[in-house]
């Protein structure tokens, strides 16, 4: 009888669930995709899902693969389940979903119940973080809930991530990875636990200590595959689930971070750059860092909220072109988009874009804007402008991290959608002025899982020993002098626009009103 010793990824994503069988080398032997419309929206900012669409998914996932490569699934030692963060389940005590999943594009505003004494006002005025907290309990979804759908509220058993829905699902078990809590819930990521009711956080999201689910370090049994999901699955019943993290946590676990020597950069919707530490410490006042997939570790992380979505925004506004060629030759539109990346020097004839596209946690105010047009531009400027703004943030986060945490990372390792770029990965590398590696594997959320997975069922010894069997770089690239040097001093004149632009944000918010704050 053959061993069990291959692992079973689960990435519930924004935009699809991959269900992914790894071995313990790492080799990704079996994939399952599911597509699917990432949100619907009722009203004008609303982004919410249908939760059963994830299970269903999941299901459908592990019965493609099961009557594909059943070899391959009789071997599965336990399953491990990443998923998107900050995306919300309202689960009732007979484990229905009671409302659609709000997920982490929802821009609704709550009210929020906590109103700082006149003291605590002062302070947050004092350094600039009034307008912050404020933001970021109105973000909060639970609070938006408990003030308009109460009912729904009180009949709440437990809400949950993504990942502790699934988990739920699949073994009858709510508990969750502490690595998991990432959004807008009561969450201590210093002492990895949820935080007391008196404390901000408590006070920000006043979640019912009944109605959290258990938290556990990754790597934790959470439970096993109940009858009712193995005859939905066809997974074999019994078989270990266990504690994973966020998709950027694992991720970062995917691309072999261990330590601050290599940042971890995610070119996905939500750009994003951390490493991985064993010490706390905030990489922006009042922003967590956020439990590591590693046990007893952090990722302090630098967010760009809509990240590499804008090139699917130039896509959809500019790239008509390039997408009638591509679905004639039945290639991504992307594949055609690099060539525009060609039609400009580096530093792009003096074109700045800054991607302030979204919530900056800088200034909830800011907004995106591009510097320095004239008659030589064209749209591939704009494209190529956009990469390289994308580019300079992303450098900008990491030098704020090296700085709190007094480290220098020496390299950097790159994952998500737009990492299959050669040159955008080259440009990148340019700009950092560092070497920057790819993995041999795309799919670095889900190797991450695998790889806890692999250490907490002893098909790998230690987690150094296996990321170090699991992982690889699939191409490096080394920065160009020349191309560095002139991102060097524009890389300063990057450094200098928000500053400057800051007061013109807040004006030009308070005449049009947006974005709502």
């Amino acid at each position: 009888m053959a061993r069990s010793n291959l692992m079973l990824a689960v990435d519930c994503g924004t935009q699809s669930l991959r269900t992914m069988i790894f071995d313990p080398s790492g080799s990704l032997l079996d994939m399952e995709k599911l597509e699917y419309n990432p949100y619907y929206s009722s009203r004008p900012g609303w982004a919410e899902q249908d939760a059963e669409l994830y299970w269903n998914s999941l299901v459908q996932g592990c019965q493609a693969l099961a009557q594909r490569s059943p070899r391959l699934f009789s071997r599965l030692a336990g399953v491990g389940v990443t998923a998107q963060r900050d995306s919300m389940v309202n689960l009732a005590s007979d484990g229905h979903v009671l409302r659609p999943a709000i997920i982490w594009l929802d821009t609704r505003k709550a009210k929020g119940s906590y109103h700082p004494g006149p003291l605590m006002r002062r302070v947050y005025r004092s350094i600039g973080k009034d307008a912050m907290v404020k933001k970021t309990m109105r973000d909060g979804k639970c609070n938006w809930i408990r003030e308009n759908q109460r009912d729904v509220w009180e009949k709440t058993w437990k809400y949950v991530q993504v990942s502790g829905f699934l988990n739920f699902r699949l073994c009858g078990e709510c508990a969750d990875s502490v690595a998991s809590m990432v959004g807008h819930v009561p969450m201590d990521s210093r002492h990895r636990k949820w935080a007391s009711p008196q404390s901000l956080k408590g006070r920000l999201f006043p979640i019912e200590k009944e109605k959290l689910s258990p938290l556990v370090e990754p790597g934790t049994v959470i439970g096993k595959i109940t009858k009712e999901a193995a005859q939905k699955t066809g997974l074999r019943q019994g078989l270990p689930v266990i504690a994973c993290g966020s998709d950027k946590s694992c991720e970062s676990l995917g691309m072999g971070c261990l330590d601050p020597s290599v940042a971890a950069l995610s070119f996905g919707t939500t750009a994003t750059v951390g490493v991985t530490t064993l010490r706390y410490f905030e990489p922006l006042p009042f922003l967590p860092a956020y439990c590591a997939a590693v046990p007893g570790r952090w990722v302090p992380e630098v967010e760009i909220y809509r990240g590499y979505w804008m090139l699917r925004w130039f896509r959809d506004e500019f790239g008509q072109q390039e997408t009638d060629e591509a679905q004639r030759l039945g290639v991504l539109p992307e594949e055609l988009l690099d060539r525009l990346l060609q039609d400009d020097p580096p530093g792009c004839r003096g074109l700045m874009m800054q991607p302030y596209w979204g919530p900056c946690l800088k200034d909830p105010l800011a907004k995106g804007s591009f510097i320095g047009f004239g008659d030589v531009h064209t749209r591939g400027s704009v494209y190529r402008a956009t990469v390289e703004g994308l580019g300079h943030a992303l450098r900008d986060g990491l030098e704020t991290l090296e700085q709190r945490g007094h480290f220098r990372s020496q390299a950097v390792a790159v994952a998500g959608g737009a990492s299959r770029s050669d040159l955008i990965c080259q440009i990148t590398a340019d700009i950092f002025n560092r070497p920057l590696y790819r993995g041999q594997t795309h799919e670095a959320s889900g190797l991450g899982a695998a790889i806890i997975t692999a250490v907490a069922l002893g098909v790998c010894s230690t987690l150094p020993h296996a990321v170090e069997s699991m992982t690889g770089v699939g191409r490096e690239f080394l920065p160009q002098k020349q191309n560095a040097a002139v991102y060097e001093q524009l890389h300063d004149v990057y450094r200098r626009i928000y500053p400057r632009m800051k007061h013109l944000y807040r004006e030009i918010q308070q005449i049009t009103g947006y974005p709502e704050v």
